[in-house]
């Protein structure tokens, strides 16, 4: 990749003497290339990174890269790490900056009024969503091959949930509860993993949109074949982790449908969404084989 960036002006920090009012203050300016490579600021940004920058072109992954959360391999956990705060990005000097959606806010303004690139991840919420956050990512690396590869890689895995749902032939109820007891309805990216791996989203058939709360009725009423649970053994422990505590999420805990899924596969829509499809579709073929 090659990037020519050039670097923030000096800062003239000290005021001209009043008996040198006809000098001139004026920064010199730096025009030497960054030393630094492609920085992730967001757990959610280094999945993509990594999916499409080589290891020699990664200086800095996010601060939450050496956690449960993140499914970043051994030697990217290495890294220096990074926080989506404009002083600690200067400190870095980067060649490029990748921002969650939503994240990059007031620090990509001033990074960018100082001569850096970067770019900020869409929202997304399916897999068209990871499909246009890795072409555009792509692009703007200049790694439109490596983009384009992943996403043919990803419909060829879709392909084969497709057709793993048709050999399985039944359809199973799906719900999804995450340690802080809320749950995942229709337009969400866990919707979207679960009728790609072949299955109901039970929880968006309850007439749930979005990303439901914590809801302990829901919890005593809900009906489905298998439960899907994140966040529980590899995610925040704290005090909103209700569905560990809280009576009315037992039963659903207790099911024997019950699978885990990886938090690190679905921290947000990412590249990794499509292993967590593909659990599910696991558990599917598991049911199907015991019904």
């Amino acid at each position: 990749m090659s990037l020519a960036i050039t670097r923030p002006a000096g800062l003239c920090i000290s005021a001209c003497v009043f008996a040198m009012a006809s000098a001139s203050c004026a920064p010199a300016q730096d025009t030497t290339p960054p030393q630094g490579g492609i920085v992730s600021a967001s757990l959610c940004a280094d999945a993509y990174v990594l999916a499409l920058e080589p290891v020699a072109g990664i200086q800095a992954l996010s601060w939450q890269v050496d956690q449960p959360i993140s499914a970043a391999p051994d030697w990217a956990r290495q890294l220096p790490r990074a926080w989506p705060d404009a002083e600690r990005l200067f400190a870095l000097d980067p060649a490029f900056v990748v921002f969650g959606a939503g994240e990059g806010g007031r620090s990509r303004v001033m990074l960018e009024r100082s001569g850096y690139q970067s770019f900020e991840l869409a929202w997304a919420e399916d897999f068209d969503g990871v499909r246009g956050n890795l072409l555009a990512l792509g692009a703007m690396l200049g790694r439109e091959i490596e983009a384009a590869a992943a996403v043919e890689a990803l419909d060829e895995r879709l392909a084969e949930l497709e057709q793993r749902s048709v050999r399985r032939g039944a359809i199973p109820g799906v719900a999804y509860l995450s340690a802080s007891g809320g749950s995942a309805g229709s337009g969400t990216y866990v919707d979207a993993a679960i009728k790609a791996a072949g299955g109901r989203n039970a929880v968006a058939g309850s007439g749930v949109t979005g990303w439901g709360r914590s809801d302990p009725e829901l919890a005593l009423t809900l009906e489905a074949d298998i439960i899907l649970t994140s966040y529980f053994t590899d995610g925040f422990a704290g005090t909103l982790s209700r569905a560990t505590r809280h009576h009315a999420y037992r039963r659903l805990l207790d099911s024997a449908g019950r699978v885990d899924i990886a938090s690190a596969n679905w921290p947000c829509a990412g590249p990794h969404l499509i292993d967590a499809a593909e659990a599910i579709a696991d558990a599917l073929d598991e049911w199907a084989q015991r019904s």
